[in-house]
């Protein structure tokens, strides 16, 4: 597989590591929590080579570098928006997955005359979004984390990392409802997310488009050929 560099963009509070690669359309690729660009390399080689991606780290994520107290998914959709604009890029697509498609509602909503087609893949705007096993997973989790701090571990990221998922993103259902953007959302058979909240957002935002992977789960769907192939047609279809 070929080897990707890593590249910055400095944007002063937060220096954001990227990897771009390929020539077309620009396509912008999030990752989910607790993972990193890493998680596209296939996708920006292979799967999405006819575009030119770029796979960005989030805060607190892979190789960006940042001092925060807390994160929160409407920061993270600012520093996308400011690494394009930084960058001289005035249209992309997006594909963002868990968390990162949270990010997508976000940029959805901010600015949707830069983002022209966005995947968001199992987003949930509410933390009663999860299903019950992952919210008692998730929390579990966090109280272990707190212990191993206490403990002395460094575990202060990974808690705010932890803290994404345990609230709300900080969009409202008003917001949704006034999203102007091209938005197709993919969820997996066995998500982590729930179906009817999943439904929920679409049902919301206006001209929202839907469509369910079977065979797969949560952490499967990213590379699903199904999904694959549904992302890639929505990408390069006309308008």
């Amino acid at each position: 597989m070929e080897k990707l560099s890593t590249a910055y963009v400095d944007l002063g509070d937060v220096k954001i590591a990227y990897r771009d690669y390929g020539a077309g359309p620009t396509l912008i690729l999030l990752h989910g929590n607790s993972e990193s660009k890493s998680l596209f390399t296939q996708h920006q080689t292979i799967h999405f080579k006819m575009f030119h991606t770029i796979a960005i780290d989030s805060r607190g994520h892979g190789e960006t570098l940042s001092e925060d107290t807390h994160y929160s998914i409407g920061q993270y959709s600012d520093d996308v928006i400011r690494l394009c604009q930084a960058k001289g890029i005035t249209e992309a697509g997006v594909v963002g997955y868990s968390d990162g498609g949270n990010i997508a509602l976000f940029l959805a909503k901010k600015a949707p005359q830069l983002f022209k087609k966005i995947v968001a893949i199992s987003p949930n705007y509410l933390v009663s979004g999860l299903t019950d096993g992952t919210l008692k997973l998730f929390r579990a989790m966090a109280k272990l984390l707190q212990i191993l701090g206490k403990l002395g571990l460094p575990t202060r990221k990974a808690l705010m990392r932890f803290d994404l998922m345990l609230t709300d993103i900080g969009i409202t259902a008003e917001e949704l409802r006034n999203i102007q953007a091209n938005l197709r959302i993919l969820y997996a058979e066995k998500d982590m997310i729930k179906e009817e909240h999943i439904q929920e957002i679409v049902g919301l935002i206006p001209g929202a488009t839907l469509k369910k992977i079977g065979r797969c789960n949560h952490m499967t769907i990213l590379n699903k050929p199904e999904a694959l192939e549904d992302m890639r047609r929505y990408l390069l279809e006309e308008a």
